[in-house]
């Protein structure tokens, strides 16, 4: 084993099974601690709520010395002085307030939505805080922005042009000063509802006439960032031209068809870049690999055991686990040597899927 890690955040099986692979023991801190997060971990702590987390690490460091720390998701401001050569704290919690991200992108002069005044309309609204966009919203006026604001009282946003156009992401690895893009990503949003820009998905690599501008302003924001390690950045495409959303210092959700698609390792990659060792060219992708959440129709309980599905599920939920309705269940994946094979596999694991939903 290279060293013992500790990985924490809301879900962190995606990462924990590129360390595992990367040949590290792993410790995880997570909110689901689903069945196959075990497959690949040595020891576990679950918590509830954001605000339980640090009390959960302090809980698994008592019982566990570590060599590495990683957060996903929730914990990214948390400073656990482990990985040396990580991204700053200060650099991170820069980019974890998207007014503050907003306005790194204007300084250097990337496309990026402009800041509305207030009864502008129609607007994107989105807090500052928070990841996954699950809050976020479009509102065509005063009383939509008054409604939404109910719903998350005391929340400090930003209001931003809409965008009409695709959503996509670029997964980079950076040394500080320089970075190097490792694969451009589709993302799939859930398209409806109060949680209509929430992700939900990717499919790798992305195609797209813009595709390549897409990739050289990533590797520039990455570089100017600071961050060390991986690195995501979200865009809206256009007709031609690629906006910059949002900076994600740390492990995406777009790991798994990343890995699946390029055959890199980011865990080792992450370390690497830490290290200040960047890849020489951008790793080239040998397949397209797609990833789609599946999210409950209704509440419901699993009475079977999804770990027979593995070669094409994870996330897996342990069988009784009980389920309202949106809540996440499971990962399922499709791959193929085009993006139309493996959107077709994909709906056809989601069907089998489904069969045990019932």
């Amino acid at each position: 084993m290279k060293g013992r890690v500790l990985i924490a955040g809301f879900s962190t099986r995606h990462v924990a099974q590129s360390a595992y692979n990367a040949g590290y023991e792993v410790c995880t801190v997570d909110h689901f601690c689903d069945q196959d997060l075990a497959w690949y971990t040595r020891d576990r702590e679950k918590f509830e709520d954001l605000a339980d987390l640090p009390d959960a690490i302090e809980r698994i460091c008592r019982r566990q010395t570590f060599d590495l720390f990683v957060p996903t998701s929730g914990a990214e401001e948390l400073v656990i002085p482990l990985l040396r050569g990580g991204t700053p704290h200060s650099t991170v919690a820069r980019f974890m307030d998207k007014l503050d991200t907003q306005h790194f992108f204007e300084d250097h002069s990337i496309p990026v939505p402009r800041i509305l005044t207030e009864n502008q309309y129609p607007v994107m609204a989105k807090p500052r805080r928070g990841a996954g966009g699950w809050r976020n919203a479009i509102l065509k006026n005063r009383a939509a922005e008054t409604a939404w604001e109910s719903l998350y009282p005391d929340v400090p946003y930003i209001r931003q042009d809409v965008v009409e156009g695709i959503p996509a992401s670029v997964c980079c690895v950076a040394s500080g000063t320089k970075a190097v893009a490792v694969a451009a990503n589709g993302q799939i949003l859930r398209g409806a509802g109060e949680s209509a820009f929430g992700f939900s998905g990717s499919i790798t690599p992305f195609s797209h006439l813009a595709c390549n501008r897409m990739i050289e302003l990533a590797e520039r924001i990455a570089a100017l960032s600071g961050c060390r390690g991986t690195i995501g950045i979200d865009f809206v495409i256009g007709d031609k031209t690629p906006f910059a959303i949002e900076i994600n210092p740390r492990f995406q959700g777009t790991v798994d068809t990343v890995e699946h698609s390029c055959g890199c390792n980011l865990f080792e990659l992450h370390v690497n870049a830490c290290a200040g060792n960047l890849p020489s060219s951008r790793p080239a992708c040998r397949q397209f690999a797609v990833r789609s959440i599946l999210f409950a129709e209704r509440d419901l309980t699993i009475r079977t055991d999804l770990a027979a599905l593995k070669d094409f599920v994870a996330d897996i939920p342990w069988p009784g686990t009980s389920l309202e309705e949106e809540q996440a269940i499971v990962s399922v994946y499709g791959w193929g040597k085009t993006k139309d094979a493996a959107l077709a596999l994909l709906d056809k694991h989601i069907t089998i899927v489904r069969q045990y939903m019932r």
